[in-house]
């Protein structure tokens, strides 16, 4: 089953597929996979077009837990806004910032400005990913997003107890969710 979704801070409609085949509601927030990595999504409708090419796999909706760690990054996304505006004007810098995009993976850290960037917002853009370091702070998501204590972590059908009704103690997302 395929299904438009919109991604991202600039609201990219995409098309993907149901990797459980699924049909999802319309407004069921959702993460998948895009070339950029994992991202939270919002169902808009089902694919029209029906099967046929894909943007990507929809993995899943949301859980608890993934709610967490959005909500992590949304804090973590804010503050590199407000460090981005802080850093161009002490430049004094005239480029003006839309937004800021930290993917749900953590790996992404995406800042967005309005005309063409200048090298040296390019150059302010480049210290503030490097000082966010997304890479390195947030990359252990990544993998505790897709394995996490195990098949099924987060879900009603989890093999090692975690479950969606409060998790356990072993469990590496709920570790890195609480950090």
């Amino acid at each position: 089953m395929n299904h438009l979704i919109r991604v991202g801070a600039m609201g990219h409609v995409g098309r993907f597929r149901s990797a459980d085949g699924l049909r999802y509601a319309r407004g069921q927030r959702v993460v998948v996979r895009t070339a950029r990595g994992l991202e939270v999504g919002e169902v808009l409708a089902d694919d029209p077009q029906g099967p046929g090419d894909a943007d990507g796999p929809l993995l899943r909706r949301m859980t608890d837990s993934d709610e967490m760690v959005a909500e992590r990054l949304q804090r973590n996304r804010d503050a590199a806004y407000g460090a981005c505006l802080r850093v161009l004007a002490e430049r004094g810098s005239d480029a003006v910032l839309l937004d800021v995009e930290h993917l749900f993976d953590g790996r992404g850290l995406y800042f967005y400005f309005l005309g063409e960037v200048d090298p040296a917002t390019e150059a302010i853009s480049a210290e503030l990913a490097a000082a966010y370091d997304a890479e390195a702070r947030f990359g252990q998501f990544a993998d505790t997003l897709e394995q996490g204590c195990g098949p099924g972590c987060g879900t009603a059908e989890a093999k090692n107890g975690c479950g969606t009704a409060g998790g356990c103690a072993t469990c590496s997302v709920a570790a890195a969710c609480s950090r």
